[in-house]
């Protein structure tokens, strides 16, 4: 069973960076495309980057620029590096994995969140 976890959480003073990591249990080969997502309280859920087998890359305007998404095939994880971060990313992150199960269909995954929180 493909398990998601994400890591690097935390508390930073606006305009201060985090680094956000997505580990994920499954063979390099299976994993389709990884996003990350946020939800705010009380907000929708947002994605923020996502990243396909191919490396192409993937961001909404209102991170452009400041957050950046990248794959390492050997530890197994994708990385959100987030810079000049405002108080409004402040929201649970989220990892999503899509990935070619045993039967060979797609499926998908979603790890339980890591909280960011940005002081001003």
């Amino acid at each position: 069973q493909v398990q998601v976890a994400e890591s690097g959480g935390g508390e930073v003073q606006a305009g201060g960076s985090l680094t956000l990591s997505c580990a994920v249990s499954t063979n390099t080969s299976d994993i389709r495309a990884v996003g990350w997502y946020r939800q705010a309280p009380g907000g929708q859920q947002q994605l923020v980057a996502n990243i396909n087998q191919r490396g192409e890359r993937n961001y909404p305007d209102f991170v452009k620029g400041r957050f950046a998404i990248s794959r390492d095939d050997v530890k197994n994880t994708v990385n959100l590096q987030m810079s000049s971060l405002k108080p409004e990313d402040t929201a649970m992150y989220f990892c999503n994995v899509i990935f070619v199960g045993p039967t060979g269909y797609w499926d998908q995954k979603w790890g339980k969140g890591t909280l960011v929180t940005v002081s001003s």
